[in-house]
């Protein structure tokens, strides 16, 4: 069976803002995609109530997984309830257990909302705990042993909420696949009205593709691209240079080690 990659975020569009084009490159390169949210953007609107804005945004992001190719996963909690604990930690667990990913892409470990940070601290939990038979999840899986990669994605705005720049170790070009990235976040058309009034990012799409761009610049390299930095391998895999997002890559992805913020 291929490979899997999983990728990991707060809210529906959040994968498309950030992770999509890697995603789009590793299904290309023969990996099955998984897509999960770990909230179900229930907060994204300034005119409905939970439920309809839930089903709106459950229905855009089925959508977008399916543009990108990917197995699509349920959310687990409202918008704002992504805390680290023990409770998600062990939902989160079972899903990781499930899909088994050689590749896990997550959000920032430093960002403006603590739904993404919380999101990173979990993920990286249900990877580290993915063998051990004595965690619990929820549902209870079987342990799932093998090599995982983290990928955390960069931060919203490049920067962290001190508003000091980050740079990547790995710059992905995503050129390729920049215009199925855009079909794909276009299918969340309800967080381009919101986001207009919550946040005056009155250019949704083009923000994406502007942040794209900014990237592939401080590759030095490539148009359009987005970065990443590599977890260190403990706890995830006995080899120190186990890097399957370079590997796969060949020349659409580069190694900027050493100079990350």
């Amino acid at each position: 069976m291929a490979e899997a990659a999983l990728a990991i975020a707060a809210h529906p569009d959040d994968i498309e803002m950030m992770m999509a084009g890697t995603l789009l490159l590793l299904g290309e390169a023969g990996y099955r995609l998984h897509y999960l949210t770990v909230a179900n953007g229930s907060c994204g609107t300034a005119t409905l109530g939970r439920e309809e804005i839930v089903a709106v945004r459950l229905a855009e992001a089925r959508s977008a997984a399916q543009v990108l190719g990917a197995e699509f996963h349920e959310p687990l909690v409202d918008d704002l309830m992504i805390t680290y604990g023990p409770a998600l930690a062990a939902r989160l667990g079972a899903v990781v257990r499930r899909v088994r990913p050689q590749v896990l892409l997550v959000p920032a470990p430093e960002d403006y909302m603590e739904d993404h940070v919380n999101t990173a601290r979990l993920a990286v939990t249900a990877a580290f705990s993915r063998a051990m038979p004595n965690f619990a999840t929820d549902p209870p899986t079987a342990p799932a042993g093998g090599d995982v990669a983290v990928y955390h994605a960069m931060p919203w705005g490049l920067c962290d909420p001190l508003r000091r720049p980050v740079r990547a170790g790995v710059y992905v070009d995503v050129g390729s696949v920049l215009a199925r990235k855009r079909r794909a976040l276009a299918c969340h058309r309800s967080q381009k009205e919101w986001l207009d009034r919550s946040q005056g990012l009155d250019r949704y799409l083009t923000t994406m593709e502007e942040t794209a761009a900014e990237v592939g610049r401080r590759s030095g390299r490539f148009a359009c691209a987005e970065g990443w930095r590599q977890r260190a391998h403990l706890g995830l895999s006995a080899r120190e240079d186990f890097d399957p997002l370079t590997g796969v890559l060949g020349p659409r992805g580069l190694t900027a080690r050493g100079k990350e913020a």
